[in-house]
């Protein structure tokens, strides 16, 4: 019976300077509990705004316009406003009311500016005054309701 030598090592080890074996081997990384999952976002939602916006944002004129498109699974859309302009961004907590905004609801809202660079603008206190006709509303514990 022969006996084969073992195999070589695919990683061969040195010894280094301080007397410690070290492996040329890559280290197998630990899974980061943050890999794999979405960043925060930056917008202020109803939560994370500040109260010096919010009462700024209270305080300012109510605009009207239509929902141009809103994704609840996403928790975002936008206002087209009434005076013309650029859309307005929406964020889910800042729907009052029971219904989900659908494409052609008319609204009513006020303005809060986005940070960092307050540039941009966001809806806030945002109400559903005329439901889109002949389309199916939802509500937010899942009721469908047409119009």
């Amino acid at each position: 019976m022969s006996s084969a030598p073992p195999p070589p090592s695919q990683h061969p080890t040195h010894q280094s300077s301080a007397g410690l074996l070290d492996t040329q081997q890559a280290r197998d990384r630990s899974p980061s509990p943050l890999r794999g999952n979405v960043v925060p976002s930056p917008l202020p939602t109803r939560r994370t705004r500040t109260f010096s916006a919010t009462v700024r944002a209270s305080q300012g004129p109510v605009y009207k316009g239509v929902c141009k498109c809103f994704c609840r699974s996403k928790g975002h859309g936008f206002i087209t406003p009434a005076d013309g302009g650029p859309d307005i961004f929406l964020h889910i907590s800042d729907v009052e009311g029971e219904y989900v905004p659908v494409e052609g609801d008319e609204v009513t809202y006020k303005m809060c500016s986005i940070p960092p660079k307050n540039e941009k603008l966001q809806a806030v206190e945002v109400v559903i005054t005329h439901l889109a006709p002949g389309t199916k509303h939802e509500t937010w514990s899942g009721h469908i309701v047409s119009s």
